[in-house]
């Protein structure tokens, strides 16, 4: 699996980076990513997202309790979450530290509509300050990046299982889109 990180201030020490602010440009990476159809062909380029809205979901650990319940959450309410061009106009990422053959049999498995980033050696996560050593306890970390790659929204605690957090994300892509 390769995974190339831009470098920035954040790429620094896990832990001892921050991560970026609201308002600033989001750090660029490339990284392989996998669907229920298995591994993409080309890797995902976060420069040759801008014109969409992105949403870069950190996560520990594929088919954990916590991680299962938020990624049933973006398959189940997908349209409400990330509107109804989702996929074209809003390109949601989840990123963990899983193998592209774990997360291609994740996303079949249980339908998901999306592609999963793998990002093993953490470069990515470390640009963002999120933690992702695979325990189920990590937190969970969400951003989304508007059309100009500009950060819009970030919550450094996402809640899985909290209805409000699903609807403070759904309102900030709302707002990403000029919605």
């Amino acid at each position: 699996t390769t995974v190339a990180a831009a470098q920035s201030p954040a790429a620094g020490m896990m832990g001892a980076a921050s991560a970026p602010d609201v308002g600033t440009t989001a750090p660029d990476f490339t990284a392989t990513w996998a669907d229920a159809s298995g591994t993409r062909p080309a890797p995902v380029h976060l420069a040759g997202l801008r014109g969409k809205v992105v949403v870069l979901a950190f996560f520990p650990l594929d088919r954990s309790s916590g991680c299962t319940a938020e990624m049933h959450k973006f398959r189940d309410d997908y349209t409400k979450i990330f509107g109804d061009r989702a996929g074209t106009d809003v390109v949601v990422l989840p990123i963990s530290i899983d193998t592209l053959a774990e997360h291609a049999a994740w996303a079949k498995d249980d339908h998901l509509p999306f592609a999963l980033v793998s990002d093993p050696e953490q470069k990515v996560s470390k640009l963002y300050a999120s933690t992702m050593t695979g325990r189920p306890y990590d937190s969970r970390t969400v951003f989304v990046i508007d059309r100009a790659g500009k950060i819009t929204y970030r919550n450094l605690k996402f809640g899985a299982l909290s209805e409000q957090a699903y609807t403070d994300l759904t309102n900030e892509i709302a707002k990403a889109k000029g919605m």
